[in-house]
């Protein structure tokens, strides 16, 4: 294992945050328990103060046919996951292509596009050395309970990439904001939507300094150019007060604030 310092202003897909200093892991390194696991910070917000953080490095980028099933090594980004399964006509992972990150984010949160998640493709995740079923991790709608840190996950492999539902997926972006952001803020509560909400209290294009509730999609946070963690965090508490007080809905943040 090695330190690397981490400038978040310019790695983090919201372009907030400052050189931190990050310990990299890597193959064959005991994992530490008191620092926390950042993969490709797409859906983070880093604080002025985080806490010890840690990544995984490219030890755990990797593809690997294994007893017959695709592992994947939990550092790899979603866009070369997508890369090798239509090279090797291998579908089910057209949906990884509307989701930045790397796969150990998207098993972390159980990531998914409309009714597509991960946990669907999921055979078994690696869990610091040992290999649990999926069965055995609690999982929903944008949560999994991991019992640690995921280092890679196997595949069933189906044959047959799907060119059309690829395209069909990736024309979803059209309505989401060009700015930096860090994706969906809030999840969406059952029957509802949070940009509906967001939106419908006043809040779709509602700026306070350089952040703002997105004209394009009121559930994104996006940063107009020099944006600043108190401005994020000020209208994140905003929305979900003004939710709360105006439906009585309680929102639940997807972006995870360190």
């Amino acid at each position: 294992m090695f330190f690397k310092t981490v400038d978040f202003s310019a790695y983090s897909s919201i372009k907030i945050g400052q050189p931190t200093e990050v310990l990299m892991i890597e193959n064959g390194d005991a994992i530490p328990r008191d620092r926390y696991l950042v993969g490709g910070a797409n859906n983070l917000l880093v604080s002025p103060t985080p806490p010890p953080l840690m990544m995984l490095s490219k030890d755990f980028a990797y593809f690997e046919v294994k007893e017959g099933f695709l592992e994947i090594g939990a550092a790899t980004p979603t866009g070369r996951i997508v890369s090798y399964a239509k090279k090797h006509d291998i579908g089910g992972f057209e949906f990884c292509a509307k989701l930045p990150g790397t796969l150990g984010g998207m098993l972390a949160m159980n990531a998914g596009v409309k009714t597509y998640e991960i946990f669907n493709l999921v055979h078994s995740i690696e869990i610091e050395g040992k290999w649990i079923p999926k069965e055995a991790v609690k999982h929903g709608y944008r949560f999994a309970e991991l019992p640690g840190i995921a280092t890679a996950a196997r595949f069933k492999i189906t044959k047959g990439f799907d060119s059309v539902l690829l395209e069909a997926l990736l024309a979803l972006r059209t309505n989401q904001p060009k700015e930096p952001s860090a994706g969906s803020a809030f999840k969406n509560p059952k029957g509802d939507f949070a940009g509906r909400l967001i939106e419908a209290v006043g809040l779709k294009g509602f700026r306070y300094g350089d952040m703002a509730w997105s004209e394009v999609h009121a559930n994104f946070l996006v940063n107009l150019g020099k944006g600043t963690f108190e401005q994020a965090d000020y209208l994140l508490k905003l929305a979900k007060e003004k939710v709360y007080r105006t439906f009585g809905i309680l929102l639940q943040k997807e972006i995870i604030v360190l």
